[in-house]
């Protein structure tokens, strides 16, 4: 059984050895750019992970791996544009430093190849398989437009937001498990368990996210401290707080978030010290921790040893105890 960072370090390699040495070259800087960026490679490594539960060899699974981190590398690249975001993992993103046209283009291009590496499974599988890989698609794009949706609602209710989260993050962590599983002929309750254990571990990835974006520490988290509170995105602390305020402190958040014009240090500390104050992290982190306690029975019940089960569960704590 390979560990999460002998997986992650298979998955760099491979990457590393792509080539794109098609013409026009400037379409292409901006995906090597992107891809080159490594990380934990959170979806690659769930999808070898999964594989590895029952196959031993992980090498013959790379290609539709990677097709998962071509494809979120795409709905980044997008998203960056749509939310006019500058620095993504410590660096400059695509469109900063390409412009607008180049990543949309070259977005659109890393959808294209995902599909190419896609369809390196053996041919009894890929329908089935494609089908689950097209139909997240649809839901994740469905979940950025119930995101950008919100942006101009100030009464966004917690279930909605949940709802948006699992489309717009859960379900890829979902289908990468799973899709890992169907390719190495896992049994039909475990794919059902693999694919819950993701879709539940999303949301609570989120939801981290949420807070690291108040409380992390900047040079850890790879962009800007507060940038869901100067765009007045609706988080799990927003939300919360919006539901627990006062009259007058609800009236104080809509006065900030009314603003067009303001200095983004005064209005992150306001909102912090509002989260603060509501006990706000303290409830986004019991939700965390329940939603983790789910994760522990769903994954339970795949039919596999605990010991092989041990490396998945250690990659989803490296995930949910990350730097605030």
């Amino acid at each position: 059984m390979y560990s999460w960072i002998e997986t992650r370090d298979l998955v760099n390699e491979f990457i590393d050895k792509l080539e794109f040495e098609r013409e026009p070259r400037e379409l292409y800087a901006p995906i090597r750019y992107t891809l080159s960026q490594s990380g934990k490679r959170v979806r690659p490594v769930l999808f070898l992970m999964a594989y590895n539960l029952y196959k031993e060899c992980v090498k013959e699974a790379l290609y539709p791996a990677v097709a998962m981190e071509t494809y979120h590398n795409y709905t980044l690249i997008h998203d960056d544009v749509m939310d006019r975001a500058s620095i993504r993992r410590g660096k400059p993103t695509v469109c900063a430093k390409w412009g607008d046209t180049a990543a949309i283009l070259s977005g659109d291009t890393m959808l294209v190849l995902a599909y190419e590496f896609f369809a390196h499974v053996p041919a009894d599988k890929l329908p089935a398989m494609l089908a689950l890989f097209t139909e997240t698609a649809k839901e994740i794009g469905d979940g950025q437009q119930y995101d950008l949706g919100f942006e101009n609602r100030d009464d966004v209710k917690e279930e909605e937001y949940l709802e948006m989260i699992r489309l717009k993050t859960s379900v890829l962590l979902a289908a990468s498990l799973k899709l890992g599983g169907m390719l190495a002929g896992a049994p039909a309750e475990d794919l059902e368990n693999l694919y819950a254990y993701g879709e539940t571990m999303g949301v609570a990835f989120q939801l981290q996210d949420d807070l690291l974006d108040v409380y992390a520490d900047e040079k850890l988290f790879g962009k800007k401290i507060g940038g869901d509170i100067c765009c007045n995105k609706k988080t799990f602390l927003l939300i919360t707080a919006m539901n627990l305020a006062s009259p007058e402190q609800l009236a104080q958040m809509k006065e900030w978030m009314a603003k067009e014009e303001f200095d983004a240090a005064e209005k992150v500390a306001f909102f912090t010290n509002m989260y603060n104050t509501l006990g706000v992290r303290e409830i986004c982190e019991q939700r965390i921790e329940s939603l983790f306690a789910k994760c522990d029975d769903y994954i339970a019940r795949v039919s596999v040893p605990e010991e092989k089960k041990s490396e998945l569960k250690a990659f989803a704590n490296s995930l949910l105890n990350r730097n605030l």
